[in-house]
């Protein structure tokens, strides 16, 4: 592998880390679709990098199910959700964006030491991949706990989820069943939170969960 290769492999992990951050900051649902567009659009490219210099063609799949249904497909489809919803742009968060961020780099470096520590009989490009991949899974996971709207917890999981494949495919990738099964996965799993995103806005009036929290017990 030329340096080239190993330089582009990390510039593209580490664009996934940096647009997990923008996610962070965002406040407006319609910014925050943008940005994980955009955030599943610099994983297709690092799927694609990753079968380039891996010589592993199903990888390609991998990229192009990334391209299709999260860069393209999913966005435009929750957009229509929170226009037919009504849903309010303002994103309902738990802390601060200040504070938020500085929990993310905190999992960021947690991540880098950790994952550093565990892959040493890895490659330095599997160890890095990792220690990014890593830091997408938690930052994404960091976005569910800190929003309180419903559709901000799903971009958070989805990029969770981008994160996961990332590891695989920096981890020498990983069957091309095992991948089209995930991808139908989610896409199962997007449709159902689609329909019951619905019903909690016809029952509650609003995605809020902070809301939705005031009405346990009010009919017992």
């Amino acid at each position: 592998m030329s340096q080239i290769d190993f330089d582009v492999a990390h510039l593209l992990a580490g664009s996934l880390v940096l647009i997990s951050f923008l996610e962070l900051y965002q406040d407006r649902l319609y910014a925050l679709l943008n940005v994980y567009a955009a955030h599943a659009l610099v994983l297709a490219a690092s799927v694609a990098w990753q079968a380039y210099i891996q010589d592993a063609p199903h990888l390609y799949v991998t990229a192009m199910i990334a391209l299709v249904f999260k860069a393209i497909i999913i966005p435009v489809a929750l957009h229509r959700i929170i226009v037919r919803l009504g849903i309010h742009r303002e994103i309902e968060k738990v802390v601060g964006v200040g504070s938020a961020m500085l929990a993310g780099i905190g999992l960021v470096a947690l991540s880098v030491v950790v994952m550093l520590r565990v892959t040493q009989q890895a490659g330095p490009l599997a160890q890095e991949d990792l220690a990014f991949a890593l830091s997408v899974v938690l930052l994404g996971l960091l976005m569910m706990v800190t929003r309180r709207n419903a559709v901000g917890q799903v971009v958070g999981f989805m990029s969770l989820e981008n994160g996961l494949v990332l590891a695989a495919t920096g981890a020498k990738g990983m069957p091309l069943v095992v991948e089209i099964s995930v991808a139908f996965s989610i896409l199962i799993a997007f449709i159902v939170i689609g329909i019951f995103l619905f019903r909690i806005r016809e029952r509650f009036d609003t995605v809020d969960v902070g809301v939705m929290d005031s009405f346990r017990g009010e009919h017992r």
